[in-house]
């Protein structure tokens, strides 16, 4: 199964982590990723700042580069990197006088034929069953807080996979390889990342109240799906202690190192060496590392 990918500018330095486990889940599952030759930046939420045509170019530039090189089915593994590609889709579809205006930047005419899928709905789409058949370690006896954050099904009418309120699609993929995931209020909430530089205040009380939630729903670790939601929280820990006399020890793991650790992989294959909050104990005393 042959599915462009677009890893996106955090796959490069802050986020390794998740590309090199993401690879090795989807060659688990059979799914060839093939990386998009000649990306761009996709301008986030920075790129509306220049012009509104800037925002909507540069992620339509590399739609049009994946339909020129023949991807119609794109994984994006970053919420906001996905969240920009869905929304300058749907307002290039609906616009024929930005259609027009695109024809001055691009040398082809985009058809508008790529379509972009977070990891998590390609799992969905694969099937749970699949994913439990692949399971060659129990993540038994792990209490794990699912964390969804800002994008990843919001808004809904451009992220309709899961429910945007209460989502359950990370909990039901962890639940097949055998961890209980827990209940808890902030799964949705957003970790401050935006912030980080001009108001850590905001940032580490954010952190703190996801964190503190999570603890107190009784989880031992957490699962991410984007890559500034797992850079944030675990690199935000030991200012959260010093400011707030409190120490969590949480390891925020991404969903897809998870799933390898479940898989079968070794801690370097999916990159746990990265982590800045040490999963050893938790991980060591289930027989993952």
């Amino acid at each position: 199964m042959r599915w462009g990918y677009f890893p996106g500018c955090s796959a490069g330095d802050d986020a390794k982590d998740y590309d090199l486990s993401l690879r090795y889940v989807t060659r688990a599952l059979g799914i060839d990723l093939v990386e998009i030759k000649d990306w761009v930046c996709c301008g986030g939420l920075s790129g509306s700042s220049a012009s509104h045509l800037y925002s909507i170019t540069l992620p339509l530039f590399n739609l049009f580069l994946a339909e020129r090189q023949g991807f119609e089915r794109i994984v994006v593994p970053c919420p906001i990197c996905l969240s920009r590609f869905k929304k300058v889709h749907l307002e290039w579809a609906q616009a024929p006088s930005l259609q027009e205006k695109l024809k001055a930047v691009f040398d082809a005419p985009y058809q508008g034929k790529a379509n972009v899928y977070h990891p998590v709905e390609v799992f969905l789409e694969l099937g749970l069953e699949r994913i439990r058949e692949r399971r060659r370690r129990s993540l038994s006896g792990l209490k794990i807080a699912c964390y969804y954050g800002c994008f990843l099904t919001r808004p809904p009418e451009l992220c309709s996979f899961d429910r945007s309120e209460n989502p359950q699609s990370l909990d039901l993929i962890l639940r097949q390889l055998g961890a209980e995931t827990v209940d808890w209020s902030l799964k949705t909430q957003c970790c401050g990342n935006f912030v980080g530089f001009s108001r850590s205040d905001i940032v580490q009380k954010l952190g703190n109240d996801l964190l503190k939630e999570a603890k107190e729903a009784g989880a031992n670790a957490l699962a991410v799906a984007c890559p500034h939601c797992q850079t944030n929280l675990d690199s935000r820990q030991e200012q959260i202690k010093r400011v707030y006399q409190v120490r969590y020890d949480l390891p925020i793991l991404h969903l897809t190192q998870w799933m390898g650790l479940a898989f079968g992989a070794l801690p370097e294959e999916v990159g746990i060496e990265r982590l800045l909050t040490s999963p050893r104990e938790v991980l060591g005393a289930r027989g993952l590392i």
